[in-house]
């Protein structure tokens, strides 16, 4: 039987990455809970089996039911009924089998019913899901909003609402307004507080709002009478038990039709304060898309999983002039670099996770007790690494996706314009992959400041003191050479100390670090395990190509060839 778990097992190799020991002692506070817990883990190689059983587990629902299901939902559609969402009727299947498995908020501690797991199994479920239905993912995969509550939400809170989420209940975040998409400075959702009872009160609209009728919401609004900017926007928990929120519409889209992008009204809606006042944008928001983000990267990777795989099959069944296409070189090289950018999409998206991991943890830790002085400094260091590759993570296996889908429509031929094939489906749900939760322009925007700060080329020198096997060093060697480039590259647009001119060059500067990156860990995976050797070779030659073309074009270019396109 198939199991999109143990089918894949790329997907166990970074789940044993020599790292895990660490976050995992990290994560379960050197197996404290064991005591309190019969299903806590009683040391490391528990943790790690039980995160396998689980990963099993939900390797067989994605392959056995989420997968067969998704050419009927996509078909299907959710519906509004009553101003409220039903879901198709595989979304529902899809949903009750992950609650009965006990897969809903993994990453949350035992006492609120969670199973108390690091973000890289979390991630790693997340992938699977989206390679068997990415739509499904943006309902599954946003209890991640409830990490938010947990961080930052009074205990009386997080008693009530997070072993709801455990239990299955579903969460959506209510940012963007018809007139505040990208900048949500510009909310104006009305929070009005009633000292009657000590709840506020939500008047306005949301629109583009993913799994906009979940049954808790965190919901950015306007708290400040008559401030405009982001000062004035506080996060609130709304619960749908409570009413009040109408949803006018389901957006009818290219992609993920399964997931129910929602249009809603809010008439009074009860709500209550997450946090602080005023930090709604300038705290909650912004720890709440970079999960959210990281989240994009999980599902851009299973869909070039889903990519790769169609296209793979489709080449070896499909005869042409005698032979399976796989064998015409114009398909095995296209082949050969859609599973190069898979490769390295996803080992991108791990090194994340698990900066992500120890930050979150460490902080977590100084909420329980003071950090030591190495401790406060690791936080720091893996901080500031998870802000650097968590945009440049998203922006990259955002575009490879889009690049991989539509280099396995392209190997499908005429039979893949057609809804006959997974792979027409597969090509639309990739497509939103490089807008929401922060296009790829805004992610460059996150990013430069890593560039001209040095942080992408510090990183790059620390990983070519990596030991890497003796087969490899010579690629480790041209590694060094592509960052000389890339750092000179730098220098050349700094030098004009022209703020336009390096955001004009800013996708350049980001896709080369990122590309070198890539390579990097690559050459690290394929000195743990040769399967990557072939995914590492290919991706050098193709950053090699990359980072000539874009070092060339800032090369060649000044400050004033910038208004020739400024019209």
């Amino acid at each position: 039987m198939a199991n999109q778990y143990t089918d894949i097992p790329e997907l166990k190799f970074h789940l044993e990455h020599p790292l895990m020991k660490e976050i995992v002692a990290l994560k379960e506070r050197n197996f404290q809970d064991k005591d309190c817990f019969e299903y806590a883990p009683q040391n490391h190689s528990d943790a790690m089996d039980n995160y396998e059983r689980i990963l099993e587990l939900a390797g067989d629902i994605c392959s056995n039911i989420i997968a067969p299901n998704a050419e009927s939902v996509d078909h299907e559609g959710p519906r509004v009924v009553d101003g409220h969402v039903e879901y198709a009727s595989g979304t529902s299947e899809n949903l009750n089998a992950l609650i009965q498995a006990g897969l809903m908020g993994i990453t949350l501690p035992r006492r609120y019913e969670g199973l108390n797991f690091p973000i890289v199994p979390y991630v790693m479920c997340a992938e699977m899901v989206s390679a068997c239905d990415a739509g499904f993912t943006n309902i599954w995969g946003l209890q991640d909003c409830a990490e938010t509550i947990y961080e930052y939400a009074s205990e009386e809170q997080k008693q009530r609402f997070l072993p709801r989420v455990c239990q299955g209940e579903t969460m959506a975040m209510d940012l963007t307004e018809p007139d505040a998409g990208s900048d949500l400075q510009a909310v104006m959702l009305k929070a009005t507080y009633n000292e009657a009872d000590g709840f506020w009160y939500l008047n306005g609209v949301k629109r583009f709002i993913t799994n906009g009728d979940g049954d808790i919401a965190l919901v950015l609004a306007r708290s400040e009478e008559g401030t405009k900017d982001g000062r004035g926007l506080s996060m609130f928990l709304y619960d749908k038990r409570n009413g009040g929120v109408h949803v006018r519409r389901i957006e009818n889209k290219m992609g993920i039709k399964g997931s129910p992008t929602c249009e809603l009204v809010f008439r009074n809606a009860k709500a209550e304060l997450c946090g602080d006042r005023k930090l709604g944008l300038i705290k909650y928001v912004m720890s709440l898309m970079n999960g959210a983000r990281l989240g994009i990267v999980a599902q851009s990777v299973g869909v070039s999983q889903a990519a790769y795989q169609e296209a793979l099959s489709y080449a070896k069944d499909r005869r042409q002039f005698g032979k399976a296409i796989i064998e015409f070189p114009a398909v095995y090289e296209m082949l050969g670099l859609i599973k190069a950018k898979l490769d390295a999409s996803r080992t991108l998206l791990y090194e994340t996770a698990r900066f992500v991991d120890f930050y979150k943890e460490l902080g977590m830790i100084s909420n329980e007790r003071k950090l030591e002085p190495e401790e406060r400094s690791q936080m720091k260091q893996y901080q500031r690494l998870a802000d650097a590759f968590t945009p440049v993570a998203k922006g990259i296996t955002s575009e490879f996706c889009n690049q991989n889908a539509y280099d396995c429509l392209q190997i499908h031929g005429g039979s893949g314009f057609m809804k006959d094939y997974a792979c027409e489906r597969i090509y639309r749900d990739a497509r939103i992959t490089t807008i929401y939760e922060g296009t790829t322009q805004l992610q460059v925007v996150a990013a430069i400041r890593h560039v001209t700060t040095g942080t992408y080329l510090t990183r790059m020198r620390q990983y070519e003191q990596e030991s890497v096997a003796a087969e490899f060093r010579p690629m480790q060697e041209i590694l060094k050479g592509l960052a000389d480039q890339y750092e000179a590259a730098v220098a050349e647009v700094l030098a004009y100390k022209n703020t336009e001119y390096i955001d004009y060059h800013a996708r350049r500067m980001v896709e080369m670090a990122g590309y070198i990156i890539m390579c990097h860990l690559l050459l690290l995976d394929a000195s743990r395990d040769k399967r990557f050797q072939l995914s590492a070779e290919i991706f050098l030659r193709y950053t090699e190509g990359e980072i000539a073309k874009n070092s060339g074009i800032i090369s060649a270019s000044k400050p004033q060839d910038m208004t020739k396109y400024a019209k």
